[in-house]
């Protein structure tokens, strides 16, 4: 029992282990992650950037009539036959419109009865001598003023049958609902999206080309998509819009897929175009920022590097160009040259990583082999 006495701990033994632990916690080194500068090189033959699928025929269709939606007859997956009924909307009101409408005729098509029999009477008086032509030119256009009455209260009554009958909400061509908009109760106005539908049977890849790398893509051999589950295509066409987007630079060129590549994809998932085999024209000169592969961090969709920031690391989002064989890539935004990166992402995400001594300037010799992942000054 003295034994088993002398070697319980008691709680100053355990404060003095806990104390010694954090001493040597507070004392350890951090982890240093060396670091690299971005640095401006030659674009390469290669172009990979980011692209999203999305369908060749997609339409939201919207209430052209004012409403309670009184039920949404479809949901988001569904398929659906061209002139299906996707939601039915109150048509009270556009009945009411309807009965005013033929009580408008039928009064139209009176007063024009009434005045084609007084043109008759007054064309037998005329005759006759009791009267002048001055009469009965009154009266014949009187008799075309309710002709024309009567066109018009036609027209009025098949305005609004067809405003009736927009209260049935009905798809455009054979597809698949992507989304809804509403829901039963809700109130809907001309111009309201209700669902929104693709046609399956023809998807495309579309992605953003920056305009210092157009004439790469457009010299390139051959393109090719690869798709999110790894799988990567040729596709059947390739188009090129024939305008910039004024705000990021870029020219949008959309891919067409082919049919074997369609089932299990959806419009809005992630893909990556490539554009290999070409080369920049003679005198292009176009340069983009280039990185080690291992200093970017992908997740999902977010791609991003960590960027020295006295004695820590900052995240900050990239968009990337090319890449080659996983040991380099070029970045067209996000950096500016000369910025400090830390060459591996994942040890720079560690909560006492801290930068290693600034990386050497590369030299252009460097930049320009496939790999350059700069060494911290010893």
């Amino acid at each position: 029992m003295g034994i088993n006495r002398l070697l319980r701990p008691t709680a100053a033994t355990r404060a003095l282990a806990l104390t010694a632990g954090l001493l040597a916690a507070l004392t350890a080194p951090a982890a240093e992650v060396p670091l690299t500068e971005a640095r401006r090189g030659p674009l390469g033959g290669a172009l990979s950037l980011e692209a999203h699928v999305e369908a060749l025929r997609q339409a939201t269709v919207a209430a052209q009539l004012g409403g309670n939606v009184l039920a949404l007859l479809v949901k988001a997956g569904d398929r659906v036959k061209a002139g299906q009924a996707l939601a039915r909307i109150d048509e009270r009101d556009a009945q009411a419109g309807v009965q005013r409408s033929e009580a408008g005729l039928v009064q139209a098509e009176a007063e024009a009865r009434n005045a084609r029999m007084a043109l008759e009477r007054t064309r037998e008086l005329r005759t006759q001598g009791f009267i002048s032509q001055a009469a009965v030119d009154s009266a014949e256009t009187q008799f075309k003023a309710t002709q024309a009455g009567v066109q018009q209260a036609q027209a009025a009554r098949s305005q609004a049958a067809l405003a009736r009958g927009f209260a049935a909400v009905v798809a455009p061509f054979d597809g698949v609902v992507l989304a809804t908009h509403v829901e039963a109760g809700d109130l809907a106005a001309p111009g309201r999206a209700i669902a929104t539908l693709y046609a399956p049977g023809a998807l495309r890849a579309v992605t953003q080309v920056p305009l210092s790398q157009a004439a790469l893509a457009r010299g390139a051999a051959q393109a090719e998509v690869e798709l999110a589950n790894g799988q990567r295509v040729k596709p059947l066409r390739q188009t090129e819009l024939a305008s910039a987007d004024p705000v990021s630079q870029t020219v949008e060129w959309r891919l067409d897929l082919p049919p074997a590549a369609l089932p299990g994809l959806l419009p809005g998932q992630a893909a990556r175009v490539r554009f290999s085999g070409g080369a920049l024209p003679a005198g292009a000169g176009a340069q983009a920022l280039r990185l080690p592969a291992s200093a970017v961090l992908r997740r999902g969709e977010l791609t991003a590097v960590y960027v020295a920031q006295g004695q820590g690391f900052a995240l900050r989002a990239v968009r990337l160009g090319a890449e080659r064989a996983g040991a380099e890539v070029e970045v067209l935004a996000g950096l500016q040259p000369g910025e400090q990166v830390a060459v591996d992402a994942l040890k720079a995400g560690l909560a006492d990583a801290r930068p290693a001594s600034p990386a050497r300037p590369a030299s252009p010799a460097s930049l320009a082999s496939p790999a350059n992942p700069a060494r911290p000054a010893r």
